[in-house]
């Protein structure tokens, strides 16, 4: 069992260092609400993206505050505006007496290897990397670069695999499109299974239908950020101009430039959410969702988050896929009378032959 750490002093020292912090993003919350019954104080640091993005990071955030709920204690957020916050927010989440700290995306992957090794005795989880320290981003050797990280990966070419083949199944004009932020494999892991799911559905059924935006091996289309502006729209308009009518955006934000790029069409254009139910999420999505390629990123942070509460953390990297659901796609919703009646049990069937292994989904998780 953890031996928790607070003393009056360390008390003392955690106001004074939150009074003090650095204009670094934005400084962390006072404790949040809850009578604590513990100790034990979680912490979690966003990416660029923030806690509202409808995505990752919202995610993340809602399993770290569900977590503390269920353990009875308080927790403390901070979130990043840049890359640059990074490492200085770690540096107060530390001053503020953190015994776990929650980390939010492959970006910000080297900020908390450093964080963990100049403190082993904070825990750590960090979400969507290995932390193994790979140079291409892409190395997974199962073992992070420090003891005390618990990294946190899906496998989410899997479930993007059924969108992609849904997305075939669905498409009136032959071709659907695809793009993303930047070309990092938390990003590139959604468009190889896509690819892969339409590939296989035109295998399955003798169609030919044509994906816009990604080739494959690195070569693709990309906003070169994660914001929603006027490059997010304009590469969503590059796309449904070759005639795609089923758009699958991947990072974060990035997706409401595709909503103003099908509003400006007055084209009859599907969407494909990524990460959380976008239908669930963003209600102004919920005419155009046909579905959403899905982390469960809110359950897997709230088990790591009780684990390490409860005393029990395990670095062991956790990695999300069909077969133990921590990746999977949401359901059609308003789309339900939209899709071939024969859609779902097909998909079902895809679905049963990725865990068994008979339809293979590659990936940079599953390569060696």
């Amino acid at each position: 069992m953890k031996t928790w750490k607070r003393t009056t002093a360390a008390a003392a020292v955690a106001l004074m260092a939150s009074a003090a912090l650095a204009a670094c993003g934005d400084a962390p919350d006072e404790d949040k609400k809850g009578s604590a019954k513990s100790d034990f104080l979680p912490c979690i640091v966003s990416d660029a993206g923030g806690f509202d993005d409808k995505s990752f990071n919202q995610l993340s955030y809602e399993g770290l505050k569900d977590a503390a709920k269920e353990l009875g204690t308080d927790y403390k957020d901070v979130q990043s505006k840049t890359d640059q916050d990074y490492a200085p927010n770690l540096e107060n989440l530390v001053g503020q007496g953190c015994d776990l700290i929650v980390t939010v995306g492959f970006a910000l992957s080297a900020a908390t290897i450093e964080s963990a090794k100049a403190n082993p005795e904070i825990e750590y989880v960090l979400i969507d990397d290995a932390a193994d320290g790979g140079a291409d981003g892409k190395t997974f050797d199962g073992k992070a670069d420090a003891p005390n990280i618990k990294p946190i990966l899906y496998d989410t070419a899997q479930a993007a695999f059924l969108a992609g083949y849904a997305a075939a199944d669905y498409t009136k004009t032959g071709t659907v499109g695809t793009y993303g932020g930047q070309p990092f494999p938390t990003v590139t892991i959604f468009m190889d299974g896509f690819k892969q799911g339409v590939d296989y559905y035109n295998q399955q059924k003798g169609k030919d239908v044509k994906l816009i935006g990604w080739e494959g091996n690195d070569k693709g289309v990309f906003t070169g950020g994660f914001d929603a502006n006027e490059k997010a729209t304009n590469t969503a308009k590059s796309i449904l101009d070759k005639n795609a009518d089923v758009i699958l955006p991947v990072g974060g934000p990035i997706y409401q430039g595709a909503l103003t790029a099908i509003e400006d069409s007055g084209k009859d254009v599907a969407l494909v959410g990524v990460d959380a139910d976008f239908y669930e999420t963003d209600p102004k999505t919920q005419a155009l969702v046909l579905t959403s390629i899905l982390k469960n990123m809110k359950t897997s942070t709230i088990e790591a988050v009780v684990a390490a509460g409860e005393g029990n953390f395990d670095p062991t990297p956790y990695v999300g896929t069909l077969e133990n659901d921590g990746v999977g796609i949401a359901p059609f919703h308003n789309f339900e009378s939209k899709v071939s009646p024969t859609l779902q049990s097909e998909l079902d069937t895809v679905k049963a032959g990725i865990i068994d292994g008979t339809i293979p989904v590659t990936s940079y998780l599953n390569q060696k």
